[in-house]
């Protein structure tokens, strides 16, 4: 499980359909998770950006990995990310 999304990078390159992997996700609480959005070019290559998040974890919702991901298509950087 992966989004894929076009990103300028801080360093003014453009990385089209740029590979965006959920990593190091950790329980921060009974109702929070905390988690690296990493991005690469495909999903073979190294990351270029790493971003920590947190957000609402339900217990009795879909695995932490599919809530993760589900909260990063929430905010405005990940809109248009398709599944991968």
């Amino acid at each position: 499980m992966a989004l894929k999304k076009t990103v300028s990078t801080i360093f003014g390159f453009e990385a089209k359909d740029a590979y965006h992997r959920v990593e190091g996700l950790r329980l921060a609480a009974k109702d929070r998770i905390q988690f690296q959005a990493r991005a690469s070019i495909d999903a073979d290559h190294a990351h270029f950006s790493d971003q920590m998040y947190e957000c609402a974890y339900d217990i009795d919702g879909a695995n932490p990995i599919a809530q993760a991901y589900e909260y990063l298509k929430t905010l405005e950087e990940f809109a248009g990310a398709t599944d991968c």
